[in-house]
Order: structure tokens, then sequence, then C-alpha cells
């Protein structure tokens, strides 16, 4: 498959050809019989090794462009206006536990503001993308996000903050309250997956926090292309330095935002 986007194809070329590994460790993953650390050192090389691999087919193809990723931190090219936001396996956790549901996320921002993000599922080989002002997909599907409009009618996902994570007391109170004004909640443990769902209108809204910005840059495009509307908890567009993100269908935005 080919996109009309240069950035875009870059991403998914560079995405397919590390899900191949991805796929294969995935599968080494639910074969071990060892102890959970065993299983998160495996994990975290196979982490370590699709970061480089995907910095590899990024660097050939755009030699001057910066590169934030989440192993090998910052990694400066010539172009001092522009970089690669990268996170090879968003849902590490998921992985460690052979839950097949995790993606990578490449993001471009130019001049501090992100115009191209995709994220792959290599298991069900769903490539979401958008590029600012043109719009988001799924492969070739356009993609919108939901219409609902009652909180009581809609699908709510969600990330708690685990054991050793700050904010997980102040978290509950939010979580009690929205669980009684909505259908239901899901917790499924991939951010830029969750923030993709909202774009395919599969969720109607979304909120976490203390996320990175590599969890939540290219998504968080896919949500504003498809229509919907991305704020921290305040309602403010500083949730890529804050890692608060309230992410809806836009016309629940300001009803979910009170209740959090």
């Amino acid at each position: 498959m080919s996109y009309s986007d240069p950035y875009i194809n870059a991403i998914f070329l560079a995405s397919r050809k590390v899900s191949k590994n991805l796929i294969r460790d995935f599968g080494e993953v639910e074969k071990l019989q060892v102890s959970l650390k065993g299983v998160s050192d495996f994990v975290s090389l196979a982490d370590t090794r699709a970061e480089k691999q995907i910095i590899k087919e990024l660097t050939y193809s755009y030699p001057k462009i910066n590169i934030l990723a989440e192993e090998n931190g910052t990694i400066e090219n010539s172009d001092e206006n522009i970089r690669w936001i990268i996170d090879p396996i968003d849902g590490t956790s998921n992985f460690v536990f052979s839950i097949p549901h995790f993606a990578i996320s490449i993001a471009l921002e130019k001049d501090n503001e992100i115009i191209v993000g995709g994220v792959y599922q290599p298991l069900t080989d769903e490539f979401f993308w958008a590029v600012k002002g043109r719009g988001a997909f799924c492969n070739n599907l356009r993609l919108r996000v939901s219409l609902r409009e009652n909180l009581e009618d809609c699908m709510i996902g969600t990330g708690i903050p685990h054991r050793g994570m700050k904010g997980h007391e102040d978290y509950l109170p939010g979580l009690k309250t929205v669980m009684k004004n909505v259908s239901g909640v899901r917790r499924l443990g991939a951010a830029s997956l969750d923030l993709a769902y909202v774009a395919a209108g599969k969720y109607d809204g979304y909120w976490e926090k203390n996320l990175k910005l590599v969890d939540i840059a290219a998504g968080s495009l896919i949500v504003k292309e498809a229509g919907g509307k991305v704020t921290d908890f305040e309602g403010r567009e500083g949730y890529l330095k804050s890692g608060s993100v309230l992410a809806t269908n836009f016309r629940i935005h300001d009803q979910l935002q009170r209740i959090i």
C-alpha cells in the first residue's frame, strides 16, 4: 500500500518493516515460560531493536530531520525546526502479558506543531494516520468521530495510573463519576490506539494523565483531523506538555471535562 503524502508513506513503510520482527517477538513472548522479569527484559530488547530500526529507516529517507525517541531520547540532525517523535511499542505492558493490543506511534512536529501522525497496529494491520488540514484515515478509509451527544449513550476510554505512579488516588473520584454517567468505560492500555479509536468513532471520548509526548503526539492529531476535540483537563491546548489529555467527539467535550 502506498500513500500520497511522503511523510505518511515513510511512517507506514518504517512501521510495516519493524512490525515483522515485533509480530515474531510477540509470538515468542506467548511461548516464554520464565519469570515476569525475564519476559520484561525480552520485551525491553524488542522495544529497543524496533526503535533503532525505525530511526534507521526514517533517517535514510530524511537525514536532516531531528528525532525524539522513547528509548534513545533526542537525536540532533541538521534541521532545527522539525523532528520525528517515536514510540516503537505503545502498550508495552500489554506486550509483556501477551495481550494483542499495542501499536507503533510516529509523529512529525514542525515549528512546535504536530503536522503528521501515524499509529500502526501490527497484529491487525490497521494504520491510523493524519496530515494536518487533510483529514484522518484508517488505511485508505476516511475517519470521522462519533455523533453521540448524550453521555449516557457514550463509550469512554481511559488509562488508570498503575501501582507506583503518582495520582492514583486523585484519579479514582473522576473515574467513579464518569462510570455513573456513561454507557461504559474501557481501559485497554495503549494511549495511541485509544486516541485512534476516538477518531474512528469506536470511543466517544478518552481521558488520561501522566502521559508522555511520544504516547499522544500522533494520536492527538488524528483525533483533530477526524473532527474531534483535544485539550488538557482545563480545556486548554497544553496537553502535549502536561501529559493530561481529554479527547472527544467534540459534542460531549464540555460535559466530560466537568466530571473528570
